[in-house]
């Protein structure tokens, strides 16, 4: 079965005027890209709600009005993980609204929940006979927010992999592992406008495959890092940089569809599907400029043990 995955997206800016015009304009440059894949899978890094609510007291807060997902649905997106700092940004009405728009949309949303057991929940598909399984979790936060943002028992909230988290996610791994073929799991770590992961990066990636994932995807560094294989087999994309983001420019513009092929535990084919960022929308790139952008994600390889061919 084939993966399409792509990084940070909100609808800010010119994004949010494209949406209040026709929600299927926002993506559609990538339609192709997004919606010829058997399932799609993007970071939504913004509140979601028609609530007006209030902002929570912190630098940057997105929100988007509940027609995202229309925009979503319509470019192919089958599942978002919502787990990253800016899910709760309009607390925890915005993310009952956020769930309800979801699902009358019909996209998963993964990472978040109205409680503990949803958050860590990975979203369960069954593919041409393929039964595959995705997650969602941070592990960046702002510290006053690590405790109160996270899902419990009894409260809606984030499915986090800072501190003892990670042993709570690894476990929901190991729990869904037998009952599976394929296990996926996309976070929200790394630091920001780095392009090679970071110490944390590389064990949180290590804990995971551990328990019994075989793609690890991530996001939130804005920019882009490398994916490829492990000497295990198993395929990690440490960095997916910015999607459909109002403010990317720079480096920061730089943008793909990371599209995955897996039979069963294993990557057969990975293939990086450059674009550019401009007015906030992902443009395919063609020809020769298409070559020099999958030659520099190649590049990023050289500070990862990563390889570009399956071991």
């Amino acid at each position: 079965m084939t993966w399409a995955f792509a990084g940070d997206t909100n609808f800010e800016g010119h994004l949010g005027t494209l949406l209040a015009k026709d929600p299927s304009l926002v993506l559609e440059p990538v339609g192709h890209l997004l919606g010829t894949a058997d399932l799609t899978v993007v970071n939504l890094e913004t509140a979601v709600s028609d609530v007006p609510g209030s902002a929570t007291a912190k630098q940057f807060v997105f929100k988007a009005p509940t027609t995202a997902f229309e925009a979503l649905a319509a470019a192919g997106v089958d599942a978002v993980t919502m787990a990253n700092n800016h899910g709760l940004d309009y607390g925890r009405d915005g993310l009952a609204d956020a769930l309800a728009a979801a699902d009358r949309a019909g996209v998963e949303v993964v990472g978040i929940g109205r409680d503990e057991a949803e958050a860590f929940a990975p979203a369960e598909f069954v593919i041409d006979g393929e039964r595959v399984a995705l997650f969602g979790a941070t592990d960046v936060m702002d510290g006053p927010l690590i405790s109160a943002w996270r899902a419990g028992p009894d409260r809606s909230g984030l499915a986090m992999a800072k501190g003892t988290d990670l042993d709570v996610l690894a476990g929901e791994i190991r729990r869904v592992r037998p009952e599976v073929d394929t296990v996926v799991v996309y976070l929200h770590w790394g630091v920001e406008r780095a392009t090679c992961p970071t110490e944390r990066q590389v064990f949180v990636a290590d804990t995971l495959v551990a328990a019994g994932a075989d793609v690890v995807i991530g996001s939130h560094a804005h920019r882009l890092q490398a994916a490829g294989w492990r000497s295990d087999g198993s395929f990690i994309g440490y960095g997916l940089g910015n999607f459909a983001f109002a403010s990317a420019g720079g480096e920061g513009a730089q943008s793909g569809v990371l599209r995955l092929e897996t039979d069963d535990r294993a990557v057969v084919a990975a293939a990086w599907l450059p674009a550019l960022i401009r007015s906030g929308q992902p443009i395919p790139l063609a020809a020769d400029n298409a070559d020099a952008a999958f030659s520099h994600w190649r590049s990023l390889l050289a500070c990862t043990d990563l390889t570009h061919d399956p071991r």
